[in-house]
């Protein structure tokens, strides 16, 4: 961590991560301008975040495995490139229909580069600098998610949409820059076999059948058009896990999931990112909408959550190497859901001070706590080799969790496909997803206390503390 090639393989990492976690949150706020420019409802603007997150999730895996066979920085640098290029589509999209083609293929280089950077970390840090390494990785990782809107908010204000997708241009030219000079080839030298397409398409196939039939559910009601997609999507699921008990190569390894630690903490993923995505798809939307702030003054109000992520993330990785990650893995989602439920003050006629800041606070206290334990529990539970699949099934976990977030909350808040032209009923509805998200949150807190375990080391008897190693070696800690 205190060296030049640390320092950049960290820089590279957090600039390619940060980028696809930017772009992630910062197309929230342009969300009302782009629905007025195209003349499209809350529908296509779901499918303006969730084209990304579809892809993205469904092929994150595939992502992971290509890294540890071909080369984890090479694939990463491909991804960089892809994302970029999907990027600069975006921003010259003449319609709602070429904006949400060109978000799937952003996805498409999110999945390549976002598991890349994580296995980076894991499998060139030494073991003393890994815990410290991803905790800043996710530290300055969770801030480009939440500074997204700050950035979103003034270019929307100033040059318009469209650059917040062309600012990915430049920070790609500088991630690319850096690895390709700075940045060590890794892989797993076990990896090999065929690649498992068929379970990535069932996969994305299956997120796509039920990420549709949810958004469509507002407009077209229990309808074949909506019915016929959700039951095809379960179908899909069940077809994806059937293949992959029996593939010889599966992009998922089921057998993965029988260490206990990794599986209770992927699910816990499951319930904090649901939450997380779903209050950044609508807090954005809600300042405008509803409390009728310009879209920098809505981005700018989620920043005490940047800086709390940025000035505590990494001592909290640290604090959690010492003290065993139950105890913020419990703890971290209830602050979170506290936030989340001061949050329902933010109606109209808001007051920053009193009604948006504290709740803004205790959420970024929570994902300080949060975030970085969660990270490095996952990639400690499994060997160093299995770092890219480890990292993969976490972020396929977090992304399918936002995914189904962003399409299913506002059916189960209640709002309508006009919800953003009423401001009261969006008030109304957006008091009821933060209910929903906070219990997601406590769901998650609770599920973390009753099923991770944290490993300790046995003392060793005083007289047997130290070694010369003369005769023999040193004992290990754990020994007695």
């Amino acid at each position: 961590m205190g060296t030049g090639p640390g320092r950049a393989v960290l820089l590279t990492a957090v600039l390619g991560s940060g980028m696809a976690l930017l772009d992630s949150t910062v197309v929230t706020v342009a969300l009302p301008h782009i629905g007025r420019d195209f003349g499209v409802g809350l529908a296509a603007l779901q499918w303006t975040v969730n084209a990304y997150m579809l892809t993205l999730a469904g092929l994150i895996l595939l992502g992971g495995s290509l890294g540890d066979r071909y080369g984890r920085r090479r694939i990463f640098l491909l991804g960089v490139i892809w994302f970029a290029l999907a990027s600069l589509a975006c921003g010259l999209a003449p319609g709602a229909g070429v904006l949400i083609a060109a978000r799937a293929l952003q996805g498409v280089g999110g999945a390549l580069l976002t598991p890349g950077s994580l296995a980076l970390l894991q499998s060139v840090f030494r073991a003393e600098d890994r815990a410290p390494a991803v905790g800043a990785w996710s530290g300055l990782g969770g801030v480009a998610a939440a500074v997204g809107p700050f950035v979103g908010g003034w270019l929307v204000d100033g040059p318009g949409w469209r650059w917040v997708f062309l600012i990915n241009l430049p920070v790609a030219a500088v991630c690319v820059l850096v690895a390709r000079r700075c940045v060590p080839e890794t892989r797993d030298p076990a990896a090999g076999g065929r690649f498992d397409v068929l379970g990535a398409a069932l996969g994305a196939l299956a997120l796509g059948a039920v990420t549709y039939a949810l958004i469509a559910a507002p407009g077209r009601g229990a309808s074949p058009a909506v019915l016929g997609p959700a039951v095809a999507g379960v179908l899909l699921g069940v077809a994806f896990v059937v293949v992959e008990r029996r593939r010889p190569n599966p992009m998922l390894p089921l057998e993965i999931f029988r260490a206990r630690t990794f599986t209770a903490v992927n699910v816990v993923t499951l319930f904090v990112y649901a939450a997380f995505s779903g209050f950044f798809f609508l807090a954005v939307l809600q300042l405008q909408i509803v409390a009728g702030w310009s879209a920098l003054a809505a981005g700018t109000a989620l920043l005490p959550t940047t800086v709390l992520m940025l000035l505590l993330s990494a001592r909290s990785g640290r604090v959690a190497e010492r003290i065993g990650a139950r105890l913020p893995l419990t703890v971290g989602p209830l602050l979170c859901a506290g936030g989340l439920l001061l949050m329902t003050r933010a109606g109209s006629g808001a007051v920053y001070w009193r009604d948006v800041l504290p709740a803004l606070v205790v959420l970024g206290l929570g994902m300080a706590v949060l975030v970085a334990p969660l990270t490095a529990t996952v990639l400690a539970s499994v060997d160093v080799s299995r770092a890219g699949l480890a990292s993969g099934i976490n972020n396929a976990a977090a992304r399918a969790a936002g995914l189904v977030a962003v399409a299913a909350l506002p059916l189960a808040a209640g709002m309508g496909e006009d919800a953003q032209r009423d401001p009261a009923a969006f008030d109304a509805a957006f008091t009821r997803a933060m209910v929903l998200c906070a219990g997601a949150l406590v769901a998650g807190s609770v599920l973390a206390w009753t099923t991770v375990r944290d490993r300790r080391r046995r003392s060793c008897h005083p007289e047997c503390a130290y070694h010369c190693g003369v005769s023999s070696p040193p004992l290990d800690p754990g020994e007695t």
